[in-house]
């Protein structure tokens, strides 16, 4: 009996020594597991912590040349970083209309925008400079005008709505379409309903050659046309190419009456706040992605014509003569108010 009991007794401590055993083996597991899955939860959030997003709004396509030139920026500025900064484009007016891009980035709601100078003039009168018609005739005067101090003084004008203007892009030429008849005079632009920015010089440049101008936002525009609520609108070729205005636009005058500029914008306060190897790498990113798109856009507009002449829209080249002197009035009208002496500096370039 006594033999049953020692045998008993060790067979016991050996069952409970195994299970202590495992009891020990299972709870390290437990540890290493629970410390494994917290580092990695710890590094996902370090690598989170790391990216700073800047969400960039504007109305036009991803075919467009500003979405084009937004993804060589995005593609610089996230390489120069290292991927420190998360570019987010938001195009085809996502987050509203030229207008509501602006005032998002002046208020902070929205750290940047891509947007032509028309809506600008509500923000700072010193951008009607470059709506006024026929102001500037060539790329190369525009180029030198627009990266020069005029350019920079026209820029720091936004730094008290809360806008850091980083530079011109661009967006090309304006020239006039419409479903009515071709125009070759300022003539045939009278009576006709214009889709135009909400930009007081570029309405008072249709009401003196006639037309009925229509202050519309761009994402509205195609509907109208196709409609007939408008008969016509005015943009860059390489718009009027991606935006698809052929399928319900049938003449096209090549009238060049405003050269439209794109001016990228940021928020001041978000930018002041980034540290300045990111600020630097910003505004390299820009700089360069700037005569990227420039470039692009040059080699596009040279097809444009016969493209969208393929496409079916009856091209005309009016005298530009002719609608300059139809358009006179708007420099006296607007000259007080933007300064005689900035137009001049611009004019004698």
């Amino acid at each position: 009996m006594k033999k049953i009991v020692s045998l008993f007794m060790i067979v016991l401590m050996i069952v409970v020594f195994v299970g202590c055993g495992k009891g020990n083996e299972t709870k390290t597991d437990n540890s290493d597991t629970t410390k494994k899955d917290t580092s990695q939860t710890d590094k996902k959030d370090k690598s989170n912590e790391k990216a700073t997003v800047i969400r960039i709004a504007y109305t036009l396509s991803p075919e467009s040349h500003y979405h084009k030139g937004l993804e060589k920026f995005k593609e610089l500025v996230e390489e120069k970083t290292n991927n420190q900064i998360d570019v987010q484009l938001f195009h085809s007016a996502q987050l509203g209309s030229e207008r509501d891009a602006i005032e998002g980035v002046s208020m902070g709601t929205l750290e940047a925008t891509l947007s032509s100078t028309g809506p600008l003039a509500n923000f700072s009168k010193k951008f009607m400079l470059f709506d006024l018609p026929f102001i500037i005739q060539d790329r190369t005067t525009a180029f030198e005008a627009l990266d020069g101090q005029l350019g920079s003084d026209m820029l720091s004008s936004l730094d008290s709505k809360g806008i850091r203007g980083l530079g011109f892009w661009e967006n090309g030429f304006r020239m006039l379409t419409n479903s009515n008849r071709p125009v070759n005079s300022p003539e045939d632009v009278k009576g006709l309903k214009i889709r135009l920015m909400e930009n007081p010089v570029h309405m008072e440049t249709f009401k003196a050659l006639g037309a009925q101008p229509v202050p519309m936002p761009f994402g509205e525009l195609f509907t109208a046309l196709q409609q007939k609520t408008v008969d016509g609108q005015e943009n860059p070729l390489v718009i009027i190419d991606t935006s698809k205005f052929y399928e319900v636009q049938d003449n096209l005058a090549i009238t060049g009456h405003f050269y439209s500029p794109a001016v990228f914008m940021i928020n001041k306060d978000f930018f002041n706040g980034l540290a300045p190897e990111l600020q630097d790498a910003i505004n390299e990113a820009e700089s360069e992605a700037r005569t990227w798109q420039r470039d692009y856009c040059i080699d596009l507009e040279e097809k444009l014509v016969e493209t969208l002449k393929s496409k079916g829209m009856e091209i005309t080249y009016p005298d530009k003569k002719a609608f300059q002197e139809a358009t006179q009035s708007v420099y006296d009208k607007f000259k007080d108010e933007i300064g005689e002496d900035l137009i001049n500096q611009l004019l004698n370039k």
